[in-house]
């Protein structure tokens, strides 16, 4: 499924006042839980044990986290901004402030890959990234980032 019909206005959230790595997946946790029917702690506990085996700050200010979820119905996109950057222990060691979550059921990870790589491909654009940084309202972001897709 292309990422362009995976993204929804009411999962980007711009400006969030998040202030640390473990509080950006509490929230991921809890924004995507009701809409994929699962539960809260099984999606954070998928999140964290993707980044035990790796930070997913992949540099230029970005974090993709990601995680397959057994009990996933379907994909969901998450976008967030943040008003101040924070540590993701990026490779780059640079704070992070854009996030682009993926949470995908174990039957869709074809499809996981290739977003992926999409969102990390955008992500190495500052011209891009300038415009997502400069949305400054939940509609603002999801507009921009769309039309960038």
């Amino acid at each position: 499924m292309p990422l362009k019909s995976l993204l929804k206005t009411e999962l980007c959230f711009a400006k969030q006042d998040i202030v640390s790595k473990k509080r950006v997946l509490e929230n991921l946790a809890s924004i995507v839980s009701d809409r994929l029917h699962c539960e809260n702690s099984a999606v954070y506990d998928a999140l964290l044990g993707r980044e035990k085996l790796g930070s997913t700050g992949v540099g230029n200010g970005i974090a993709i986290p990601h995680c397959r979820l057994e009990s996933a119905n379907h994909t969901a996109v998450v976008v967030l901004s943040l008003n101040e950057a924070i540590d993701f222990d990026s490779i780059d060691r640079k704070p992070v402030d854009l996030i682009f979550a993926l949470i995908v059921p174990p039957h869709e990870c074809d499809q996981h890959l290739s977003t992926l790589a999409k969102i990390a491909e955008m992500a190495q654009s500052s011209e891009t990234l300038d415009k997502l940084r400069a949305a400054k309202t939940d509609e603002e972001l999801f507009n921009t980032f769309h039309s960038l897709l």
